[in-house]
C-alpha cells in the first residue's frame, strides 16, 4: 500500500511539482494539500497521514512552528521540512521542533524520495549539503549547542506563535481563529508576554518582535507597525 502524504507549501506550483515526483512512484499517495500552518494542523489531525512534507517558509506560522504544533496534537507524526536555505540555524530549529528530516528544495528527486522513505521507516534524513556543513562546524567547535540568549527565550512555543501573529498585524480575534483558541485565551497570552518581556502595550510587543528578527518580511513589518500604531 502507498504511504499517505500531506503537502504543505503556500506556492501551488511547488506543490504540483512535488506531487508529480511522488505520483511517478507507487510508494506515495498525496492525500491532502495545505497552504498555511493552521490549515496544515487541521488537515494533519483530520487525515492522520503517514508523512507530512512541510515548507519551512510558510506565512504566519512558519514550518518550524507548525511542525511543533502538529506534534503537540499528534506526537507520532513524521514530518520532513523542505527549505530553500541550508543555514545551520534553520536546520537546528527544524530538528528541535521535532521534524525527522530536512531537505533542500534544490535537492534531486531521488534525494527527496530517499528522505521520505527513510523517515517513513522511522529514521532521520538531512540533505547531504546540510549534514556536511553541520559536521564541519561541529568539528571546528564553532556551532553553539544553544541559540544565543534573547528576550524571546522567556516565551513558550505557543507564546512565540501568538507574538509572531501580533507582529504580523493580526488582531486578537484573528489570532484566536488562526490558532483555534478562545479570544480570552489570546488576550491572556498577550498579557503574559507583556509581563515577561517588560513591555506595556501591543506596540512594544511588535517592536521587540521586529528587533529580534521574529518578523523579517518588510511588508509584514510595515503592516505590523501600522497595527501597533493603531493599538489593535
Amino acid at each position: 500500500m502507498p504511504l499517505d502524504v500531506i503537502l504543505v507549501d503556500d506556492h501551488k506550483i511547488m506543490r504540483d511539482g512535488i506531487k508529480a515526483i511522488l505520483t511517478r512512484t507507487d510508494e506515495f499517495r498525496v492525500v491532502g494539500e495545505a497552504e498555511s500552518g493552521p490549515d496544515a494542523v487541521l488537515m494533519a489531525r483530520r487525515l492522520r497521514a503517514d508523512l507530512i512534507l512541510m515548507d519551512i517558509g510558510l506565512p504566519g506560522l512558519n514550518g518550524v512552528e507548525t511542525t511543533a504544533e502538529i506534534l503537540r496534537h499528534l506526537p507520532e507524526s513524521r514530518i520532513v521540512i523542505l527549505s530553500m536555505y541550508d543555514d545551520e540555524n534553520s536546520v537546528v530549529s527544524a530538528i528541535r521542533s521535532g521534524a525527522r528530516g530536512f531537505v533542500l528544495k534544490k535537492a534531486s528527486d531521488g534525494d527527496l524520495l530517499d528522505a521520505l522513505r527513510m523517515v517513513a521507516r522511522g529514521g532521520a534524513y538531512l540533505s547531504p549539503q546540510v549534514s556536511d556543513r553541520l559536521l564541519t562546524r561541529i568539528q571546528r567547535g564553532d556551532l553553539e549547542a544553544r541559540p544565543k540568549a534573547s528576550a524571546l527565550e522567556e516565551l513558550s512555543p505557543r507564546e512565540l506563535q501568538v507574538l509572531r501573529l501580533v507582529a504580523d498585524g493580526k488582531t486578537s480575534k484573528e489570532i484566536a481563529v488562526l490558532l483555534d483558541l478562545g479570544l480570552q485565551t489570546v488576550r491572556s497570552y498577550r498579557k503574559t508576554m507583556m509581563k515577561k518581556l517588560a513591555v506595556n502595550n501591543v506596540a512594544g510587543l511588535t517592536q521587540l518582535a521586529l528587533a529580534t528578527g521574529l518578523t523579517p518580511n518588510p511588508k509584514l513589518q510595515s503592516d505590523a507597525r501600522r497595527a501597533a500604531g493603531q493599538g489593535s
